[in-house]
């Protein structure tokens, strides 16, 4: 049976390859300032597709409204097939939308024009995440070759369309379809794998506590050489205040942060410096190992800053500066403690008495996966023999917030979250592709999983 199941998965691979290739040149942002429409596009796509792989009893495109707005979410895909003979329920997520292209001339090709070279695939959202929406297509259609009528399995694809923007309507959408989407096992393809030969199971993902912060030092702008030397501007006050997130090191120097203690793989900064561009002779920053860094320790970055342009720019100093603060938490911490750490030391530390606000507060916890139930040992066997590797155990530095989400509305499901890129991918970046090899082995990975689920009683 494995040997028929691999065949039809290896032989769907072109198919599911051009429909990724469909979907990619569909510009899915859910930002507002974008055309919405394609959105729209996107998820009637997938649905499409998600019928034609013949295996649900219903697709639909549904919406949620956003908790507090009065507005609705936008489109998502549910399909859903009941479970028969006393079979398990699988939940297979993954999302449609994708990243802003960001500046297109750092593209190599254009970022919604698909592009084959080198064994990957390049284009937004080839990687994140319509590869993982297709991932499960190409799997469910394998399942489908090789079982036909004899499958027993319950399903459920969930595909939803503003992950990228916060799945703002995530929360009130399992509400609205809870009866529905109740699921024993849910596969969140949504992560990545250890590199392109090798895969994993994601077993931990920070939080995130994201917001807004405005300095203001003055109520007016004022000439920098009438009064500069004794009037502190608001960039000053925001550099002097920013710095106090890090010590020398350039690790946060927040109190109140966690850190978790917990081992990590040998991972070299050869292959830091391989896997993210870093330059010649610029230091790793931090303590620890470099995954303890990554997976188990607080990061902030400030992501964007609202100030005068470069071309724009004159003798004048600013009465105030806007900046984008994102911190990641280490697994375990409650997202909004580690919020308030942050605001109460920025507070703690305003320089010259600059009068601080903080606005547009983001905070999603982290995710700490249980390693002991029948799924992972399930979705471990099915990746040993559809990658022909044993899989590892990864952390993952950034947030999948709504995990907490399905965790809250689902306790008694078992949560997989997998993946189909691998380290090169760059994710949300110019350039951004999918390893063709991956993607096969993923599809290969994923319908051992779902066939072998189907010989299950629960």
């Amino acid at each position: 049976m494995d040997d028929r199941l691999l065949e039809a998965a290896e032989g769907g691979i072109p198919a599911a390859l051009a429909d990724l290739g469909r979907l990619v040149r569909i510009p899915g942002i859910a930002w507002p300032a974008f055309d919405q429409e394609q959105l729209r596009l996107s998820a009637r796509a997938i649905a499409d597709l998600a019928s034609g792989a013949g295996v649900f009893d219903e697709v639909r495109v549904l919406t949620a409204e956003i908790p507090g707005s009065g507005e609705q979410g936008q489109p998502a895909v549910l399909a859903t097939r009941r479970a028969r003979r006393g079979r398990p329920t699988v939940m297979l997520y993954a999302h449609h939308d994708v990243q802003p292209p960001g500046d297109e001339s750092l593209w190599d090709t254009p970022p919604f024009e698909p592009t084959v070279r080198d064994g990957r695939l390049y284009g937004r959202g080839a990687a994140d995440d319509k590869a993982g929406v297709m991932a499960h297509i190409a799997s469910l259609r394998a399942l489908r070759e090789v079982h036909g009528d004899d499958l027993d399995l319950g399903l459920v694809l969930f595909v939803e369309g503003e992950e990228e923007y916060g799945s703002r309507s995530f929360g009130r959408f399992l509400a609205d379809n809870a009866d529905a989407m109740r699921s024993d096992v849910i596969v969140v393809a949504d992560s990545g794998n250890w590199d392109s030969d090798t895969p994993a199971v994601t077993v931990s993902l920070r939080g995130n506590a994201k917001f807004h912060l405005t300095v203001r030092t003055l109520d007016h702008a004022s000439h920098s050489g009438m009064f500069g030397g004794a009037v502190p501007d608001a960039m000053l006050a925001t550099i002097k205040l920013l710095s106090t997130l890090w010590d020398s090191s350039g690790a946060v120097a927040v109190p109140g942060l966690a850190v978790r203690d917990a081992d990590t793989p040998e991972y070299s900064e050869e292959k830091l410096r391989d896997e993210t561009g870093l330059l010649e002779g610029v230091q790793p920053i931090g303590e620890g190992s470099i995954l303890s860094r990554i997976w188990n320790r607080p990061a902030i970055t400030v992501t964007g800053i609202d100030f005068t342009s470069v071309a724009a720019a004159s003798n004048t100093l600013s009465p105030e500066v806007t900046v984008v603060v994102s911190a990641r938490v280490a697994p375990g911490q409650d997202a909004r403690e580690a919020y308030a750490a942050i605001e109460a030391h920025l507070r703690a530390h305003a320089p010259f008495g600059a009068q601080l606000t903080f606005s547009d507060v983001d905070c999603g916890d982290g995710f700490l996966v249980d390693t002991s139930g029948w799924a992972v040992a399930e979705a471990r066997e099915a990746m040993r023999d559809g990658y022909r590797r044993d899989p590892v155990d990864l952390g993952v530095g950034g947030s999948i917030p709504f995990i907490a989400d399905l965790v809250r509305q689902f306790p008694g499901s078992q949560i997989l979250v997998t993946g189909v890129a691998d380290p090169h991918s760059r994710a949300h970046s110019p350039n951004e592709s999918l390893h063709l090899d991956t993607f096969r082995n993923a599809v290969r990975a994923e319908t051992l999983l779902l066939a072998r689920l189907n010989g299950r009683t629960v």
